[in-house]
Parts: C-alpha cells; sequence; structure tokens
C-alpha cells in the first residue's frame, strides 16, 4: 500500500481528490494521511468526502476510516465500472472539484458514465460550472476526451442547492496534447447574477466588455439571470478561443461592486495572453493527470502553480511517470515524458 502525504505541495484537498482518483484508474491501493494539513481546519469536508465516496462507486474501492474531519483513510479500488451515479454533497461544496476527479478514471470504465451531483456550482476556490464546460471540457475534446456538461440550477454559497448533471462516454486511451504557440480568434463568456437585480449580471459584463477591448478581438458575453437560486451570487466567466481555450474569471460578493467583478475577470484573462500561454494557470494543474495519461504532451503556462506541483509530484509518486518543466521570461513549458498504463 502507497503512503500519500496529505501535507504534500499545496497540503489541500486536491492531494486527496488527485490521488484516489488515480489510484481509482490504476488500481493502486492509497494510505492518505495528513489530510488538508496546511487548511486552518484539517481533515476532509463535506466536498473532499463526497468525491472519495464517488470514486468508491466508480471503481467499487474499499475505504476505511471516511467521515468528516476525518485526517487519514485507507483506499484500496476495485474494478472500475460505468452506469449512474448520484452525489449529493448537502453543502455548497463545490461540484466542479468532485467532477475534477471522478472524470479521470470515468471514460475507462469501458460504459457510458452518467452523474448526477448537488451542491454548489459557483464557488469561490474552485473551478465554476462554466469554466468547467467551455474551457477545460473544449481542451480535454482535443485529447478525444468526449463528455456534456449540463448546469440545472446554479447553487451558490451558503445554502448551495445547485444541480449539474455530466454524462462521459467510454474511451480506450486519450491522444497527446501538444499546444506551444496560441492563436485566438474571438473571446467569448458568460456572466450570472443569481437572486439579485438582473443589472448586476449586465455591469459586469459590460466592465468586461471595456476592458477587453484593447485586446482587439471580437468580444461576446451572454447575461444570465435567475431567481430560483437558494443563495444569491453572481460571478463572469471569460475564455479567449481559437487553438485552444484560455480562461479568466471572477465571483461577486457582498459589498464589491459588480464592475469590480467584471474587470478582475477580464484581468484575469489578459495576464494569461500577454504572457503568450497556451493555457492559463488553472487549466495548467487540471491538465497535468490527462498528459500523464496521453504522454508527449506539451503545453504553456503563465506560472506553474503550487496545485501544478502537487499534482506533478501525485502522479510520479503513484505512477512513478515524470514531468519536465522548463521555464523562460514569458511562461513555463510543461512536458509529460511517459505515458501511464490504465
Amino acid at each position: 500500500m502507497l503512503a500519500i502525504d496529505g501535507s504534500l505541495g499545496e497540503g489541500g484537498g486536491a492531494v486527496v481528490r488527485i490521488s484516489t482518483a488515480l489510484a481509482a484508474l490504476t488500481s493502486q491501493s492509497l494510505k492518505i494521511t495528513n489530510i488538508r494539513a496546511n487548511r486552518p481546519k484539517k481533515g476532509l469536508y463535506p466536498q473532499h468526502l463526497s468525491a472519495v465516496q464517488a470514486l468508491c462507486q466508480l471503481c467499487h474501492a474499499k475505504v476505511s476510516n471516511l467521515h468528516i474531519g476525518s485526517q487519514e483513510i485507507e483506499f484500496v479500488p476495485g474494478e472500475l465500472r460505468g452506469g449512474k451515479f448520484k452525489v449529493d454533497i448537502k453543502t455548497a461544496g463545490s461540484m466542479t472539484l468532485l467532477l475534477q476527479a471522478f472524470m479521470i478514471p470515468a471514460p475507462f470504465t469501458g460504459e457510458k458514465v452518467e452523474i448526477t451531483l448537488k451542491g454548489g456550482s459557483d464557488v469561490k476556490w474552485s473551478p465554476p460550472f462554466d469554466y468547467l464546460k467551455n474551457v477545460t471540457l473544449p481542451l480535454l475534446e482535443k485529447m478525444g476526451y468526449k463528455a456534456r456538461l449540463d448546469l440545472i440550477q446554479r447553487g451558490h454559497y451558503p445554502r448551495g442547492g445547485g444541480l449539474m448533471k455530466g454524462t462521459i462516454l467510454p474511451l480506450k486511451k486519450l491522444d497527446p496534447l501538444k499546444l506551444l504557440k496560441v492563436e485566438i480568434d474571438e473571446i467569448r463568456g458568460i456572466s450570472h447574477a443569481s437572486n439579485l437585480p438582473e443589472h448586476v449580471a449586465q455591469r459586469q459584463a459590460s466592465a468586461a466588455e471595456k476592458t477587453l477591448k484593447k485586446t482587439g478581438y471580437p468580444v461576446e458575453i451572454e447575461v444570465e439571470h435567475d431567481t430560483n437560486s437558494l443563495s444569491p451570487g453572481s460571478g463572469i466567466v471569460l475564455w479567449a478561443q481559437g487553438n485552444t481555450r484560455i480562461g479568466g474569471n471572477a465571483w461577486g460578493e457582498r459589498g464589491k461592486r459588480a464592475e469590480i467583478v467584471g474587470e478582475q475577470a477580464a484581468e484575469n484573462l489578459l495576464y494569461s495572453l500577454e504572457k503568450q500561454a497556451t493555457l492559463d494557470k488553472y487549466m495548467g494543474d487540471q491538465i497535468i493527470p490527462y498528459m500523464a495519461l496521453a504522454g508527449e504532451s506539451r503545453v504553456k503556462t503563465p506560472i506553474l502553480s503550487s496545485h501544478a506541483w502537487t499534482n506533478i509530484e501525485l502522479v510520479k509518486r503513484i505512477t512513478g511517470k515524470s514531468f519536465q518543466v522548463k521555464e523562460n521570461k514569458l511562461a513555463v513549458e510543461i512536458k509529460s515524458k511517459d505515458k501511464i498504463a490504465y
């Protein structure tokens, strides 16, 4: 049984999610200790617990000591299987972070996988749903990944109540991803507001459009407004698209003007574009497990985040496969040298 120290790298919930996802795929038994050791409140939270439970369903895993607050678990995976799955996080815990883990082994079950999730769709410190659908998924599709994500209801902090459905088709192998030169055609986005005045979403979009004019690219931002969410909330996700997808986003907060939200999302996107990166820094860490699965992939990110370094180390410890990282004045080039057997 392989030992994983939960304080590794950034020492957060990603260590649990990514390590158990890789273990489910490679049939590697794990013992994870010091879970979330680098966080003010240590141990498993509902969203981390739910991610492990979802993976347990997917691979018939046996797991011990799995409860809220647990700082140590043992995860023994069985055979991957497809089918229909339901997960209710029961809080505003991020559905997208759960999906980040679930989506790694799901296409390799040999069957179609359908998952229904309840929880938070647009939660701080996690990818918003619109980022997962419009940035993450199109990039994975370049590698042969086939999936569909549908948002039924947004869920915001603190009550959650969001509803999301995902369908993942079976896949035998991933194709390498080679993106070293960025080519952009246009910038698109979605600005939304729930249980708030409709003008909030419009002001976010207008501020983002104004900031993005300097790029010279066509900009089109869709505005969404609904009154059905259990908690009020707003946010905006932007993405530049062409031969790649590069994202930028920001959340609304009490006392934060809508114009500031839109400007922040635009500046986040501009940061990656100005660095001539082919992926933004968030996608730079999400893509690591898939690059390892495909082998011989190369991408550029504006920086290598602590999450990316952690994912690289987890891939190495669980599978023995390695990455080459090369920094220059503008961006960081990541190359996966070996392919994981799965």
